[in-house]
């Protein structure tokens, strides 16, 4: 007869690790949207009306006052700027210029570099030292893993665009994880407020964004809307939601690692991505210093 304590551990190392391949995959989905001729818009248009579709019967019963919560309107809506439509079109838009696996090397790498430095510039909190040294290892691996980029090579031309809007991704990631830290935001309910309030927003993409979704054939609509809407927007959410209440917070983010490695090996059997050797030292090096960066205390 099994331990339930056991069984209950076992549960949320499954949440996290099945979080980690969903958001691992992601890059590759939002890189396959160019292959199928859908722009930026095309994809965040998607994204939001299938996960507005999921969550709206949930945020019905939760969301009190509909649809912003306890979060209040003017919170709601200051999210719902950083992580709204406006977030997904620079995701999707660096996909169309960097191959997948540098989307979740760079964000998810810099964006604990990016908190540290935003949590002790604006709110004074000190940094333990292993921690720097983490964060340190990071920014080297970014950078080792982002040269060819930067240099132009043939074989990344013009990836370093992509590359850059990945570290926008990484500050705008940071801003509202200190935002919603700081006002003590549930993050179901910030997920449920932020993207049914972006829905209102996406008739305004059609003015700044091409509009190709009726030239684009139902299945290649059907995996973004399902994989992005769906997957990305309420599954993945649940499954970490799960793992830190199970798990706690701090072994729940050692899962977070695993996302770039997952990209690699998803970008290569779907896409045929190879990543370079400088890329794969790089890469090796920014998961070393997650590790290690997530390991530490958070301040000194």
């Amino acid at each position: 007869m099994s331990n339930p304590a056991s069984s209950r551990l076992a549960i949320g190392f499954a949440c996290g690790i099945l979080a980690a391949v969903i958001w691992g995959v992601q890059a590759v989905v939002s890189r396959q949207s160019v292959a199928d001729g859908l722009s930026a818009g095309d994809v965040t248009m998607l994204r939001f009306l299938a996960a507005a579709l999921v969550l709206l019967p949930f945020a019905l019963r939760r969301l009190k006052p509909f649809p912003v919560g306890r979060l209040g309107w003017t919170k709601a809506l200051l999210l719902t700027a950083i992580v709204g439509p406006s977030y997904s079109l620079i995701l999707v838009g660096g996909a169309h210029f960097a191959p997948a696996l540098h989307s979740s090397v760079i964000s998810p790498g810099l964006i604990p570099v990016a908190t540290a430095l935003l949590a002790s510039l604006v709110l004074g909190e000190r940094i333990a030292s292993l921690r720097i040294v983490g964060l340190g290892i990071i920014v080297a691996g970014v950078l080792v893993f982002s040269f060819e980029a930067i240099a132009n090579t043939p074989t990344r031309e013009g990836a370093w665009i992509g590359d850059l809007l990945f570290v926008l991704i990484a500050l705008l990631w940071s801003v509202f994880g200190l935002l919603a830290r700081r006002w003590g935001a549930d993050a179901v309910e910030v997920t449920m407020a932020t993207c049914l309030l972006s829905v209102p927003l996406l008739p305004l993409l059609a003015l700044v964004q091409p509009v190709n979704l009726l030239a684009v054939p139902l299945p290649a609509l059907a995996l973004q809307a399902l994989y992005q809407g769906v997957l990305v927007g309420a599954v993945a959410l649940f499954l970490y939601t799960e793992a830190v209440a199970i798990l706690g917070a701090a072994r729940a983010a050692l899962f977070l690692p695993l996302v770039p490695v997952v990209t690699a090996l998803s970008g290569a059997a779907f896409l045929g991505e190879r990543a370079s050797a400088l890329e794969i030292a790089g890469m090796a090096l920014a998961v070393t210093g997650m590790v290690v960066a997530l390991r530490a205390p958070s301040s000194a």
